[in-house]
């Protein structure tokens, strides 16, 4: 235990060193229990950091309640509103700390900077309401439009609801469903969780307290407040200003949260709904609030400076409030720290013995960087070693990866190194039941370990190095996708799968064996109804036509099930035919292909632009499947100028430098020339050959060029359609480029694959042909999208 020299609600400031990271979670843990019920807040460098220190706490300890206070995702004077999905998660945090609570708040340093509502105001802007209550549907309604909620014909995100006769669906902050509300006249007779994807009903619930949805109001008082307050500063509204007509008439306006302190009396900080709390601080967060700081005045006076100019050009001026209106300044920033108890962390070690400044006993641990880069030292035999080393020194020592699934692959790994004892943990105190000399394997997601007097933990990056590839996203099946980013509206055509074609006429409470059922209404020719009960939602499809007319089919016709028969053999010879390639592509083996590290890394570094995250992923997708044994067949989606080709050549350095040769097919001259002149500058100093074939190469040259594929002097060929002849014959190919793969029949890129049936298929193109995306989409072929 650290001897903290802090009291909430006394005035102190305390250095803590030694608190690197993932050991500055166990000093916050010790500064939580110090403060009690006055709460912890900690000011973080930016969200990622957050991020990793909100999971770091849950780990040490899961008993503390860890409340996520993030700042707006959009810039210092915007014309956009902030994600609603953020604005619910701050709201959520500010309700729940005008309730007493032991609580640890985790900001960034932009959300501490700017204003919030006061806390008043939120207070009074609370609805609760229980089973059996009277309530005024009008009135709900209004209160819901006032409060930042947007009506929709589905409800499905935070801060939505809709209203149908006596239900209205709602998703207030900080629930994990949405609501539904069935009132029978001004009474609330029901509450119930309901999926937001399939509508279902998940559970009962005694009533519903519902929170703002936004941190200003369209009430009559604010209304009046803005308006006086935007005359006031900016004098009498004489051209169009669309938001000034938008709240003085009551409708939420884009944006208009950067206006924020004209709708409230006053606004407060953070600090004020924490204020006996002790405050920490993450290093270097002075140097991240003078940046911010000069951010928000740089965007302040390029909107003062635009104004003329876009009052020029008949565009409604931006006019902004002054920066000191919306965000704290350095002054009352260090006024604030002067009011609490404040202790700011630092990763490095402290001189012992001097008066405000504590050691935390903490460093960073050991990198194995050095193992990696020796060739004659396997980096787990020097773990081992570490580990057996760290334990003499009598402490527990853990091993953290990324992920649940990396943890399990690195206590296989390091079980086959003789490493005994390895035993899963999920928290810290499942880890403290085991005996020391057990090896708790943990999921943290820190990259480096640290090392303190009574625990060591060691990182997957600190053993692997940097991941080439972040934690893979969750994949969707193509019916998933639908359901999720599709909502169904009255009128809307649909297909049942046993019934065909009908009409959605809205949902319907229906009471089936004594209980109430929420069922989807399917009109068919002739006014019949079809109830489909939501849980059963996936048996409709949105009809696939244009049209928005169609010819609705008679429930129990026999006409639906004809159709359907002969569609289905239709899809089957067609899918036979698909399948049948595809199936010998994936029993064949294809002969695993891997670059050396170093050269790969020299290679990589020679792109002159930094990787976008998408870029990164879709070569670490591509490297996998030329590693994997099995032939590729990727497709990769990007508009132009996202870097496709540095993905072709990533793929092209890993098949050459393996002994194959690479195929680029081109559909011009000029774009032969152009991927001609970059690969050929990228592999300069290499063992590479790299040659042209088109229509523009001499004959001489193409000659020598088809010489030299035969017998496997060449290394690389770019070319168009000529490399499609039956005269162009390849000694050992194994990796085919298509770019552009959009002006390309299917016979033409059929051909490549005949040339070798076990040969590396690469797909790049801006706009993928429906049939090569249909394929993709079905899990015939791999896709890939570049959208950044």
């Amino acid at each position: 235990m650290l001897k903290l020299d802090l009291t909430p609600g006394r005035t102190a400031r305390l250095l803590i060193g030694g608190a690197p990271e993932g050991h500055d979670a166990r000093v916050l843990v010790e500064l939580a229990a110090r403060a009690g019920a006055a709460g912890l807040l900690h000011i973080a460098l930016d969200d990622g950091r957050a991020a990793c220190l909100t999971e770091a706490l849950a780990f040490f300890a899961p008993e503390l309640e860890v409340l996520p206070f993030p700042a707006w995702d959009c810039l210092p004077y915007d014309r956009v509103s902030p994600n609603a999905a953020i604005v619910s998660s701050r709201i959520e945090t500010l309700t729940r700390l005008l309730e007493p609570g032991s609580r640890v708040v985790v900001t960034t340093v932009n959300a501490m900077i700017q204003k919030l509502p006061p806390r008043s105001a939120l207070r009074h802007a609370r609805l609760r309401a229980t089973v059996g209550d009277r309530l005024d549907g009008e009135r709900l309604q209004v209160y819901l439009v006032r409060n930042g909620y947007n009506r929709a014909q589905t409800v499905r995100e935070p801060g939505e609801f809709a209203v149908r006769g006596g239900i209205i669906d709602l998703f207030p902050p900080g629930s994990g469903e949405p609501l539904r509300l069935d009132l029978f006249g001004d009474e609330l007779d029901a509450v119930r969780a309901f999926d937001p994807l399939s509508q279902r009903t998940t559970e009962k619930r005694n009533g519903f307290d519902l929170k703002p949805m936004a941190e200003l109001f369209l009430d009559e008082p604010s209304i009046q407040r803005f308006r006086s307050g935007y005359r006031e500063l900016f004098g009498s509204i004489t051209d169009q200003d669309p938001l000034y007509e938008a709240v003085s008439a009551g409708r939420r306006h884009a944006g208009m949260e950067h206006w924020l302190p004209l709708f409230h009396p006053v606004l407060e900080s953070l600090s004020d709904y924490m204020p006996m709390a002790i405050l920490s601080l993450d290093a270097q967060v002075e140097d991240a609030r003078d940046a911010r700081l000069a951010q928000i005045a740089d965007f302040y006076d390029a909107r003062k400076s635009l104004r003329a100019a876009e009052r020029a050009s008949g565009t409604p001026a931006y006019k902004p409030l002054p920066t000191d209106r919306h965000f704290l300044d350095r002054e009352t920033w260090e006024l604030i720290l002067s009011c609490h108890a404040v202790a700011q962390l630092s990763p490095f070690a402290v001189p012992p013995g001097l008066i405000g400044r504590l050691d935390a006993n903490g460093r960073r641990g050991h990198d194995f960087a050095d193992a990696r880069a020796h060739p004659d030292v396997n980096v787990f035999d020097a773990v081992h070693s570490h580990i057996v080393e760290l334990a003499k020194g009598g402490r527990r020592v853990m091993v953290a990866g990324y992920s649940q699934g990396s943890r399990d692959r690195l206590l296989s790994v390091l079980a086959d190194h003789g490493i005994e004892g390895l035993e899963p943990a999920e928290t810290w105190t499942a880890a403290r039941r085991c005996g020391k000399s057990t090896l708790a394997m943990i999921v943290l997601g820190i990259e480096h370990g640290f090392v303190s007097p009574d625990l060591a933990v060691i990182t997957e990056q600190d053993i692997l190095g940097e991941r080439l590839a972040r934690p893979p996203r969750k994949r969707k099946r193509a019916a998933n996708f639908i359901a999720e980013s599709s909502s169904l509206a009255a009128g809307d055509l649909v297909v049942h799968a046993d019934y065909g074609i009908g009409r959605y006429d809205g949902l319907e409470t229906v009471t089936a064996a004594g209980a109430p059922h929420d069922c989807l209404r399917i009109l068919y020719d002739g006014n019949e109804k079809l109830f489909v009960p939501v849980e059963n939602i996936d048996m409709l499809t949105r009809f696939g036509s244009d049209e928005g007319k169609a010819q609705l089919d008679k429930l129990g016709g026999a006409g639906w099930q004809g159709r359907k028969a002969r569609v289905k053999k239709r899809l089957r010879d067609m899918a036979e035919a698909l399948l049948r390639i595809a199936a010998e592509r994936e029993l064949r083996k294809g002969e695993p292909l891997a670059a050396p590290d170093g050269l790969y890394a020299e290679f990589a570094a020679r792109f002159p632009y930094p990787e976008t995250e998408d870029q990164q992923n879709v070569i670490a997708d591509v490297i996998e499947d030329l590693s994997s044994g099995r032939p590729m067949d990727r497709l990769v989606c990007g508009d132009v100028g996202f870097g496709k080709t540095e993905v072709a050549l990533r793929a092209t350095f890993v098949a050459a430098l393996s002994g194959q040769q690479v195929a680029i097919v081109v559909p011009t001259t000029l774009l032969a020339r152009q991927h001609h002149r970059t690969f050929t500058e990228r592999f300069k100093g290499l063992p590479v050959v790299v040659e042209q074939l088109s229509r523009l190469v001499t004959t001489k040259d193409t000659a020598r060029t088809k010489k030299g594929l035969a017998d496997g002097t060449v290394d690389v060929v770019v070319g168009t359609h000529a490399l499609l002849a039956k005269s162009i014959s390849f000694l050992r190919l194994g990796l085919v480029v298509v770019d552009e793969e959009q002006h390309f029949g299917v016979k033409q890129k059929e051909r490549l694959k005949e040339l070798r049936a076990n040969v590396h298929v690469l797909t790049l193109t801006a706009t993928p042909i429906p049939r090569t995306l249909q394929m993709a989409l079905a899990g015939v072929r791999e896709l890939s999208v570049i959208a950044t």
